[in-house]
């Protein structure tokens, strides 16, 4: 029996899998922030260069709404929004689900603040900052404070399976003061 011949096409899967071309580690602080346009549950569009100058913005890049530990970080980030939602400072989250999901999800659990969809080209902005998870598909916890002048202030990633600490968000809080 002889094995079929090989075939001309590039296997998907292993290509997003086998990515070099994907960043190592999360973007650092001094380094330009990448732009970003992405869609927020209300299917409205949220750029990173509209707050360029004007507010400080907190970046949470978390895996998938609908999920026990995101639910409670997001929570946690919900329940203290007015030390990082204010007229210094904006926060957005950002996961590679869909608008749609992310509205049932943020009117479920009472987010007030974007949760942006980074669903196509998928992964993208993960992938510009340095979060995206190839094999799972999906972003893993990173955490953003971009300044007035677009670079990266602070910066934070915990892996898969991993929760974002308390702490976490003192750290953050931190880096938002002038």
């Amino acid at each position: 029996m002889t094995s079929p011949p090989a075939t001309p096409f590039l296997d998907p899967v292993s290509r997003i899998v086998d990515d070099a071309e994907l960043p190592v580690g999360p973007l650092q602080p001094g380094a330009l922030a990448p732009d970003f346009e992405l869609r927020d549950q209300n299917n409205q569009k949220v750029s990173l260069r509209a707050h360029a100058g004007v507010k400080k913005v907190v970046v949470v890049f978390f895996p998938l709404a609908f999920t026990g530990t995101c639910e409670g970080e997001l929570g946690a980030l919900r329940d203290r929004l007015p030390e990082f939602d204010n007229d210094r400072s904006t926060v957005v989250a950002v996961s590679v689900g869909p608008p749609p999901t992310h509205k049932v999800w943020s009117s479920a659990q009472g987010f007030l603040f974007p949760i942006l969809s980074d669903f196509w080209p998928h992964g993208a902005t993960a992938r510009d900052y340095g979060v995206f998870n190839a094999h799972a598909g999906y972003a893993n916890r990173g955490t953003f404070v971009v300044g007035l002048d677009g670079v990266i202030a602070f910066s934070d990633m915990v892996g898969p399976g991993e929760a974002r600490d308390d702490a976490l968000w003192t750290r953050v809080v931190e880096a938002l003061r002038p």
